[in-house]
């Protein structure tokens, strides 16, 4: 059996090269030279292409389309990553003026307030913990005996009475509040300069009051009359604002009347507090200090 030898031939691409550029030529010549003839070629061959070039212009146009979606998709998303990015950053710049705005006016009232009672000593203090509820009937402030907090110190916000101080750590204290169930304090009628009680009913601050009692019954009292501790109190400082008395009215015996009171404290939101770093002075002070 014979095998066939490989071919050795080989030809330099420049003379092929140098063909191909030949024939161009002379088809050009031809073309020209025999133009009508050709027309049925050119046709024939017109007619066969055409559907060609319409199959790839409509791939090329498909494929134009596409890369135009690619690429706009492409910088609508860095640009949705780039909003989202300032959008975040504006958020937090906003926050961050919120939280300064809220801080601002807590200040601003603290101030009004250490103007408005400039007459005590008094030491800023924010409420770190409560007793869980809805409502700051009792709660701890971030201040205790090192920053000169004691027993019986009278608590105040929002320019009237929060409480008073019953429990005193190094750097903590607890305060109990007017509304809670144990508080009695002792008040006094601006305008009449009548005395009262006023007790803490948790239970009832879901209408916004504590109650007073105690009153006399020869008493003119009006909706809206400011209550203030009274002088004769045994723990409170007198003069500061407790709330405002409604709904005053007769007892059954007639003897005294009792009615509502608005505390002057939101004690849904405290945050920050002024303890009067005094003590109400006695004519036996250790006793007030047991």
């Amino acid at each position: 059996m014979k095998l066939n030898k490989k071919s050795n031939i080989s030809i330099d691409p420049k003379y092929i090269l140098i063909a191909i550029c030949v024939i161009c030529v002379i088809m050009a010549l031809l073309s020209y030279r025999y133009s009508d003839r050709l027309v049925p070629v050119r046709n024939a061959v017109s007619s066969a292409i055409r559907p060609m070039q319409k199959g790839i212009n409509s791939i090329g146009v498909m494929l134009s389309d596409k890369v135009d979606y690619i690429n706009t998709k492409n910088k609508l998303v860095k640009e949705n990553k780039k909003l989202k990015k300032e959008v975040k950053e504006l958020s937090e710049e906003n926050q961050l003026l919120q939280r300064d705005k809220y801080e601002l006016e807590t200040f601003r009232k603290l101030y009004d307030l250490d103007e408005e009672y400039n007459d005590y000593p008094k030491v800023a203090a924010r409420v770190i913990s409560s007793d869980g509820d809805n409502w700051y009937n009792s709660f701890v402030i971030d201040k205790g005996s090192e920053d000169g907090i004691a027993v019986n110190m009278n608590v105040i916000a929002d320019g009237g009475l929060v409480g008073i101080v019953i429990e005193v750590n190094k750097s903590y204290a607890r305060v109990r509040s007017i509304i809670d169930d144990g508080s009695n304090v002792s008040g006094t009628f601006v305008t009449t300069e009548d005395s009262c009680i006023v007790s803490g009913r948790l239970s009832r601050m879901r209408e916004g009051v504590v109650e007073i009692s105690d009153i006399t019954s020869d008493t003119v009292i009006e909706d809206g009359a400011s209550v203030v501790t009274s002088q004769i109190s045994e723990k409170y400082l007198p003069g500061i604002l407790i709330g405002y008395a409604k709904n005053v009215s007769k007892n059954t015996a007639n003897l005294t009347m009792s009615g509502e009171l608005v505390p002057a404290v939101d004690f849904q939101s405290l945050d920050t507090v002024l303890v009067i770093t005094e003590l109400k002075a006695s004519e036996d002070l250790e006793d007030i200090l047991k």
